[in-house]
């Protein structure tokens, strides 16, 4: 029997670790991240995130407890810190309690994240990962493929979410193999929820695909995007583009 139907407002969530990129090129510390993040809530994002990594190519720790400071001012707004729990993402986590934390099984040198975790091949690492997590109080997504019968085996290890990887899906975008691309992410969509988790998205989603995303996958709370919303805030402005962005989630 098909699950049903799951509807729901999905939240935008910033990833910053772009402006991140471009101020680490000088030492004259701007762009200013802190500054981005706080004009992107103001325009009404729903949260913002932080994807840190061991080299500090993008996101430094300095970043991460400076942002945690912020979003006291700003109760309402979620912090989802993601990456690797092998690296360095564990002790961020603790220290700075966000609401949410996505597992991403990146490599180390790897350019950006490119595929989501495997079962169940990587659920006995994970347990006792995302016991921790929630023992701290924080929420817990696995940055997933689309593969419907892994949905179970997630729910299973007490994980909350899946962030669904959409890098598949904005490729087939526009192209014959679409509408076969984005069934599979409705299925696992469908796969999640009937198995007691939540729904997010990410990885190349943009202003010209993410509605045709948000109104076929059922059931998607959040979105968190980063590389294509900052590339549009550079020609039209934090402000303008998130409003953009929320107005492709309506």
């Amino acid at each position: 029997m098909a699950a049903p139907d799951h509807k729901t407002v999905t939240a935008l969530s910033v990833n910053v670790n772009k402006v991140a990129l471009i101020r680490n090129t000088r030492h004259l510390g701007i762009p200013s991240v802190l500054r981005a993040a706080q004009l992107c809530i103001e325009a009404g994002a729903a949260g913002i995130t932080v994807h840190p990594r061991p080299d500090e190519r993008h996101i430094r720790a300095t970043d991460v407890y400076e942002i945690a400071e912020l979003l006291k001012q700003y109760p309402h707004i979620e912090f989802n810190i993601e990456g690797n729990p092998h690296h360095n993402l564990m002790a961020f986590v603790e220290a700075t309690r966000p609401a949410q934390c996505t597992l991403v099984p990146d490599a180390v040198d790897q350019f950006t994240s490119d595929h989501g975790w495997q079962f169940p091949q990587d659920a006995l690492q994970l347990q006792p990962i995302i016991a921790q997590l929630k023992a701290w109080g924080v929420r817990v997504s696995l940055f997933m493929d689309p593969v419907p019968e892994a949905m179970v085996a997630v729910a299973a290890l007490g994980a909350d979410r899946v962030e669904l990887y959409t890098e598949a899906y904005a490729r087939a975008y526009g192209t014959p193999d679409q509408a076969m691309v984005t069934a599979l992410y409705v299925e696992s969509a469908r796969a999640a929820l009937a198995s007691g988790l939540g729904v997010n998205a990410g990885h190349d989603l943009n202003l010209d695909n993410l509605s045709t995303f948000i109104s076929t996958v059922p059931g998607v709370s959040e979105v968190s995007i980063g590389h294509a919303l900052i590339a549009e805030a550079l020609e039209h402005g934090y402000a303008a583009t998130v409003k953009a962005y929320l107005a492709a989630l309506q």
